[in-house]
C-alpha cells in the first residue's frame, strides 16, 4: 500500500510517499510553496523518482501554510500534528520539537507515546524565521548555505537587539557601516533566532530529547545558537524538511488502512 504526505509551506513544498506505513520510497523538496507550482513539481517528481501515479496512491494527506488550497488531498491535517507524528517516528526518544519554517517557529512537547502536550507557535511576525535569515543574507551579501560557515569563523557575537525584522536590518547595516565584522553580525543573527525559538520552547518547559526541524535545522549556525541558548545537546532531524511530509503520509496509511 502507497500513501502520501504533501507539505505545502510558504517557502517550500515537500512530498514523501510511503509503502506499507514504514519504508519511505520516495521523498522531494520544491524550494517554491503556496500559492504557486511548487506542489504540482513537487509531486512530479515524486512521482517519477517512485515510478507510481495517483492512482498507486491509497490516501493522500496535505497540511502546512497553503494545505488547504491544495485540491488533490483526501484530507487536510495541521502542521502541528503532522511534525509530531514524523518526528516521533524518526525520533521516538523526542520530548521537544523546535521547528522552524519559512514564515512561523513552533515548539511542540510530546508525551511519551509520542502524542501532543501542548504547543507554542510564532507567526505574527517574521523575526525567528527563514524569512529573516533570507532578509540578513540579501543585506549581508551572502548566502544562507554560507552563513553557516561563515558563523564558525567568528571571533565573538555582535549582538542583534532589534525583535523586528525591518529594524534589525537597519541596525545590521548600521553595524556594517561601522566596520563590525561581517562573521560576526552573522553569529549575532544566528542568536537572534535561537533566542526566540527557544522562548518558544521553554514556554512549555524543556524536556529531553530536544530535536530541530524545518529547513532553518539545515543551517549549522543556528543550530549550534539553540545548543548554546538551552546549554542541551540538540538533535537535527533526518531530512529535516520533509518530517511534516512525513507525518501527513503516516496519517494517509492510518487513514487508508481504516477505509
Amino acid at each position: 500500500m502507497y500513501t502520501m504526505g504533501i507539505d505545502v509551506g510558504s517557502a517550500s513544498s515537500k512530498v514523501v510517499i510511503l509503502k506499507d506505513g514504514k519504508d519511505i520510497i520516495a521523498s522531494e523538496v520544491v524550494q517554491v510553496g503556496t500559492g504557486s507550482t511548487g506542489p504540482a513539481r513537487a509531486l512530479e517528481l515524486a512521482y517519477q523518482k517512485s515510478g507510481l501515479t495517483r492512482e498507486d496512491i491509497s490516501f493522500l494527506v496535505a497540511t502546512g501554510y497553503g494545505r488547504f488550497a491544495f485540491d488533490d488531498a483526501d484530507k487536510q491535517i495541521s502542521e502541528i500534528s503532522c511534525h509530531a507524528k514524523g518526528i516521533y517516528f524518526l525520533v521516538p526518544s523526542a520530548r521537544t520539537i523546535i521547528d522552524i519554517g519559512g514564515q512561523d517557529a513552533k515548539a511542540i512537547r510530546l508525551e511519551s507515546n509520542g502524542s501532543i502536550k501542548q504547543f507554542f507557535m510564532n507567526d505574527k511576525c517574521a523575526a525567528g524565521t527563514g524569512r529573516f535569515l533570507d532578509v540578513m543574507a540579501r543585506v549581508l551579501e551572502t548566502t544562507l548555505d554560507e552563513m553557516a560557515l561563515l558563523d564558525e569563523q567568528a571571533t565573538e557575537t555582535a549582538p542583534i537587539s532589534s525583535t523586528c525584522t525591518v529594524f534589525a536590518e537597519s541596525e545590521v547595516i548600521s553595524s556594517l557601516s561601522n566596520g563590525v565584522s561581517r562573521n560576526n553580525i552573522i553569529k549575532g543573527v544566528h542568536l537572534s533566532v535561537a533566542s526566540r525559538a527557544c522562548g518558544l520552547a521553554y514556554r512549555g518547559g524543556l524536556e529531553m530529547d530536544v530535536v530541530m526541524t524545518g529547513g532553518v535545522a539545515q543551517n549549522a549556525g543556528v543550530v549550534r545558537a539553540v545548543a548554546g541558548v538551552l546549554k542541551k545537546e540538540v538533535i537535527v532531524a533526518p531530512n529535516p524538511q520533509t518530517t511534516g511530509a512525513l507525518g501527513a503520509a503516516l496519517f494517509a496509511y492510518e487513514a487508508a488502512q481504516k477505509r
